[in-house]
């Protein structure tokens, strides 16, 4: 009987699902910002890109695709 009710009352188990919920919680919240805050460092980086391309003498271009591009004539 001891080793029953010793069972029934251990919460280490209980307290592995607590860290494993709120780590689930910590990657959700994670990937909603990388994603929200993907398109602003993306023009960032083509903004960028641009100034370097043209202090160098280059002419920047984007495509529809995102690719950019710096070509010099």
């Amino acid at each position: 009987m001891s080793s029953l009710l010793k069972f029934v009352q251990n919460e280490s188990g209980a307290t592995a699902i607590e860290y494993g919920l709120i780590a689930s919680l910590v990657a959700v919240a994670g990937i909603v910002a990388f994603t929200t805050t993907g398109g602003t460092i993306s023009s960032s980086f083509a903004e960028i890109a641009k100034d370097v391309c043209e202090v160098v003498g280059g002419e920047f271009t984007l495509s529809d695709t995102g690719e950019d591009s710096c070509s010099f004539s």
